[in-house]
């Protein structure tokens, strides 16, 4: 019995030797018969061909590969590789598992091509595109964000070899007949350390990087810094400037990221990101460049089954500046976003001179005393948008200015010349103040005028400390529900720092600017509110080159605005918001149009709430409006209105003279 259990024991192991033996001399025709299969299904998949010159097993473990090309179906050469010998894991490759443990190429040319809307590139989107629109309750909705971020990293770092020397390594990208080239002459990771140079071209642009840091699959953490390998030279990113318009450059740039052990169903993520030298520019930002010394994050981010967060006890670096973000966005139905800011008090002069001079230059130079705290908070949920909250809250503790910075903040104190801008152009310019003829005081305008701007435009103006509550929150609201910036949220101080400082720049930044410059002047009591009312109302806009109550109440009724009637006050109250399209409130017989009536009812009835005319007055108000003039002959006859438009412009171009 025992001889014929070791006879069939040798047996086995015979067998077994004789099959691994036959496995190894034909494991190159094995190799390609599975890869043969493998390309021909992707080829049918992706539409695209893949060749190769030479495959073979130089062991179990290790594959080699000469002239392999990549080619879309109708499309230019995606991928070509010379050589290449790849070394892999040999236990998870007995789980059906690919892991590579080394890597060597030679030759490895990666060539992203787009001419219009056509690409040799655009099969991988297209096609994970249709995957995802035909998968309602799949694998990947089961897993949740953490699960696949989970399998993201393993999958990552699983094909991240340990070791890798890739030589003579071409990215390239061409869109539209420009040309981007990025050129690595050797590529070298070992023990966990990776570092190459990479020589970029673009257009007429040439620069020499350098990348290095750290690489470990088994803890799953990577670091990297990319800096210039020229001394004294800086990085231009490539790519945005010929097809955005836009101009980004720095001195380096650092990261780490690692996956720390998971905390039941959650997956934690913590790093950093840092950038020292960053210099931006884009028209739609600001007209200068926007330059930031030092910027960092040391962030933390979690990730449940239907949420991502950055969680609170990351830090944020902005100069001299530091604070706390939260951000949460959660999958229930549409994405529900959650946000805040928490800043306890800090010296006041951190935040001046930490702001760039392209995006805060009036209050570039300004010093002041004290400390200044700030909390924001957003809640925005895209199932319930008519329950959005938002708060933006600086404070100051003990704060003062002690010396203004290259703009004069409390200038609207005194009079001051104006200009009034069209499309970044000067179209006309004046005082507001006594030596204007055409200036007028508070005193001189009509209440029923002053009282239904302001129930027009801002009804709490003398009462709040310059931004209106929830109106910016009901304006984004509105917005998100709309899909476009259709209304703004904007105070008659923010309408007054818009126009009287920031007139010319009308760009994002400029909101930014906008909200600060606002704060100080209501803060600070740099102008009182009655002043500030009072020139909102002489520089406003009224009509095409119209500016002030004075000029509108004769271009419209050829009489003053102390004169004015409730029908005429509300019609000047209405044009506002579009003050060259005023004619499309008139019918063609400059009589008004019957569409105004319930908007005129609405203003009556809070002029009554505030005295000026009575209830029964007010729920009977009928419009009675007769425009007279200039404004009248542009009604009749609207080819004036480009003449008169036309003409003006001239005049107003000449330069400024002090009017008299």
């Amino acid at each position: 019995m025992n001889r014929k259990l070791k006879q069939f024991g040798i047996g086995i192991v015979l067998l077994a030797i004789l099959s691994g033996a036959g496995l190894f001399l034909l494991r190159g025709i094995l190799l390609r018969h599975v890869a043969d299969k493998r390309i021909a299904a992707c080829s049918a998949r992706y539409g695209i061909g893949i060749a190769y010159a030479s495959l073979k097993m130089s062991s179990f473990t290790s594959v080699c590969v000469e002239g392999l090309s990549v080619v879309p179906f109708g499309r230019d050469t995606l991928l070509r590789l010379a050589s290449a010998e790849v070394k892999l894991d040999f236990f998870p490759l007995l789980h059906g598992k690919l892991s590579i443990r080394e890597i060597d190429t030679e030759g490895l040319v990666c060539t992203f091509k787009k001419q219009g809307v056509v690409s040799n590139y655009d099969f991988l989107f297209s096609r994970r595109r249709q995957e995802r629109n035909g998968r309602e309750t799949g694998e990947e909705v089961s897993l949740g964000y953490a699960g696949r971020i989970d399998r993201a990293l393993e999958v990552l770092f699983r094909l991240l070899p340990e070791d890798a020397v890739m030589r003579r390594t071409v990215l390239m990208s061409e869109r539209d007949s420009v040309c981007i080239r990025f050129y690595m002459p050797e590529f070298v990771l070992d023990d966990r350390r990776y570092a190459s140079d990479i020589e970029v071209t673009e257009e007429d642009m040439r620069g020499k990087w350098h990348i290095g840091g750290t690489l470990d699959t088994g803890t799953r953490r990577i670091e990297g810094r990319l800096a210039s390998a020229g001394q004294g030279r800086r990085i231009v990113l490539p790519y945005i400037r010929p097809h955005y318009g836009a101009a980004v450059a720095f001195d380096s740039i650092a990261f780490s990221m690692a996956q720390t052990k998971p905390e039941g169903k959650e997956q934690l993520l913590q790093g950093n990101a840092e950038v020292s030298g960053l210099e931006v520019y884009h028209a739609a930002l600001s007209p200068d460049t926007i330059g930031l010394d030092q910027g960092k994050i040391d962030y933390s981010i979690r990730a449940g089954e239907r949420f991502i967060e950055l969680d609170s006890a990351s830090t944020v670096y902005f100069n001299r500046l530091s604070f706390h973000p939260f951000i949460r966005a959660e999958k229930e139905g549409r994405w529900h976003f959650t946000a805040s800011v928490h800043c306890p008090p800090f010296p006041a002069q951190d935040l001046f001179a930490s702001l760039p001079a392209a995006l805060f230059r009036h209050v570039q130079g300004l010093q002041a005393d004290g400390k200044l705290s700030y909390d924001l908070r957003a809640d925005i949920d895209f199932n319930r948008l008519d329950s959005l909250k938002f708060s933006s809250d600086l404070r100051g503790h003990g704060f003062r200015i002690t010396r203004m910075g290259a703009t004069d903040l409390a200038r609207m104190s005194e009079e001051f010349e104006y200009t009034a801008y069209e499309h970044n152009q000067p179209v006309r310019t004046f005082f507001v103040g006594p030596s204007n003829p055409g200036f007028c005081p508070l005193s001189r305008i009509s209440p029923l005028l002053q009282m239904a701007v302001m129930q027009s435009e801002d009804g709490s103006f003398f009462y709040h400390d310059g931004f209106y509550p929830g109106a910016i929150g009901e304006a984004l609201a509105y917005d998100l529900q709309k899909g476009r910036f259709a209304r703004g949220g904007s105070s008659i101080t923010m309408q007054l720092v818009k126009n009287v400082f920031l007139n010319r720049h009308k760009n994002i930044a400029r909101k930014l600017e906008e909200a600060l410059i606002v704060w100080l002047i209501e803060s600070q009591h740099l102008t009182s509110k009655e002043r500030m009312y009072e020139v909102y109302l002489n520089i406003i806009e009224w009509g095409p080159l119209v500016y002030g109550a004075a000029e509108a109440s004769r271009f419209y009724f050829d009489k003053e605005p102390s004169d004015l009637t409730v029908s005429e006050a509300i019609f000047l109250a209405s044009i506002i918001p579009k003050p060259k399209h005023f004619r499309s409130v008139f019918n063609p017989d400059a009589t008004l149009r019957g569409n105004q009536l319930d908007y005129y009812r609405v203003i009556a009835r809070r002029l009554a709430a505030k005295g000026l005319m009575t209830e029964e007055e007010a729920e009977t108000f009928c419009p009675d409006v007769q425009i007279k003039g200039k404004a009248r002959n542009m009604v009749l006859r609207p080819d004036t209105a480009a003449c008169y438009s036309s003409n003006a412009r001239v005049f107003f171009f000449q330069p400024s003279v002090k009017e008299a």
